[in-house]
């Protein structure tokens, strides 16, 4: 199963022996049941650098921030999996975890069907799933559960901003790229739908086996023969900047403008500013948006993989396990524990904020609200260093940035 385990207790502040605390105090915390979080991601595949290591960095700078902050003595164990893209890999993972290992909270999952398939088995197992990885707006839609939050962004969210805004700027005709995987399927289905309401049209789709595609030339042609003038990505991570060099190599991008729908930072960097310039896209976090997400990625560079910057991934994350222990801390460890029903009850209760999203909340459909902004890659001439490569273009507001509850068909909602 190639599960990695690794403990990380904070004792009142204590992170690998950091700082002392006093032996009473010290003695009480040993005496607290373990919360045990699951971070079940992508360590060897195409997200690998927007997952794996760095979630767990951010995962520990939350447990160290949340014990700096004062706040009561917690004990946390982490332990860390694989899923492989594989549905049968990450199920099996995700019911020993629940089953076995007594882990209380499972979070990431950076591949939709899998996370469909855990916000299941933890509702099942009364459980919780903090769902920073997958995309699909299912997850707070017809597939929303007492048991889970939809924390980072989400394929609405995603279609919503940079679909939209590429109609408005004469983008108006659209061919689809596509990982034929339930994330992929949802993305496009979520764009195409903006587009058209935007006044645009979509002129066909490509879709190619996920995860083992490298090779996208004869997608890319059929792109390329529809005539359209954007490009839609509808897939993530490397295969995302492999589409756009290859785009590139083809001379696509002198006739079709690329909107990556779900392109990280580290994508971009990946590309090259002169690859990805004025590629447009939505995030809800960057690391130099303000003083907050600045502060954030200094704390936590020197526990990041080397070369790699926190992405929004990895933030969320970080925004999740923080409200989650603030949280414990409220209910107490025996009673968050005991129902991850009555957890993410009281999590909906508590108002979010953090460094990385600032104040947001959690909706009653299991969403987590907070700010989304619209960049622009900038080009190369304007780039200090190799990770300062957005122009901030807009901001949509929280509330406006997610799918209206009334719309998504989630039966939680009252009314």
């Amino acid at each position: 199963m190639n599960s990695t385990r690794r403990k990380l207790l904070a004792t009142g502040g204590t992170l690998a022996g950091a700082w002392c605390l006093a032996a009473a105090r010290a003695a009480k915390a040993q005496a607290e049941p373990v919360l045990r979080l699951g971070i079940l991601g992508d360590l060897s595949g195409p997200y690998r650098d927007l997952s794996g290591l760095g979630t767990m960095a951010c995962v520990r700078q939350a447990i160290e921030d949340f014990s700096r902050a004062g706040n009561r003595p917690l004990r946390v164990e982490v332990l860390h999996a694989d899923h492989q893209h594989k549905p049968d890999v990450g199920v099996a993972i995700a019911r020993q975890w629940y089953d076995r290992d007594g882990v209380d909270a499972i979070l990431e999952v950076n591949n939709s069907a899998i996370a469909l398939a855990v916000a299941a088995i933890a509702r099942e197992k009364d459980k919780v799933f903090l769902a920073t990885g997958p995309a699909t707006a299912d997850l707070y839609g017809p597939r929303c559960s007492p048991n889970h939050v939809h924390w980072t962004y989400d394929t609405w969210m995603l279609a919503h901003g940079a679909g939209t805004a590429t109609v408005r700027a004469g983008g108006d005709t659209w061919f689809f790229l596509t990982a034929d995987y339930a994330f992929g399927h949802a993305l496009q289905r979520d764009t195409a739908a903006a587009v058209e309401a935007a006044g645009g049209r979509v002129l066909g789709q490509a879709r190619y086996p996920f995860p083992q595609t490298t090779d996208y030339s004869s997608f890319l042609l059929q792109a390329q023969a529809s005539r359209a003038k954007v490009l839609g990505l509808a897939n993530a991570g490397t295969d995302t900047v492999n589409c756009v060099k290859q785009a590139r190599e083809f001379g696509l991008t002198r006739r079709m403008k690329l909107v990556g729908l779900l392109c990280l930072l580290g994508d971009v960097r990946a590309m090259g500013a002169e690859a990805a310039q004025g590629l447009l896209l939505t995030e809800p976090f960057y690391w130099d948006l303000n003083d907050r997400t600045r502060a954030f990625t200094q704390r936590v560079l020197p526990k990041m993989p080397p070369n790699i910057y926190p992405s929004t991934n990895h933030a969320g994350a970080y925004s999740a396990v923080l409200h989650y222990l603030k949280t414990a801390a409220a209910m107490g460890v025996a009673e968050i524990k005991a129902s991850g029903r009555a957890a993410i009850e009281r999590m909906k209760s508590i108002p979010t904020d953090d460094d990385c999203f600032g104040p947001g909340r959690v909706r009653q459909d299991g969403r987590k609200i907070h700010p989304v902004y619209l960049f622009e890659v900038k080009p190369p001439a304007e780039v200090r260093s190799e990770w300062d490569l957005y122009r901030l273009v807009g901001t949509i507001e929280a509330e406006q940035a997610m799918r209206p509850l009334n719309e998504g068909g989630c039966p939680l909602v009252q009314g």
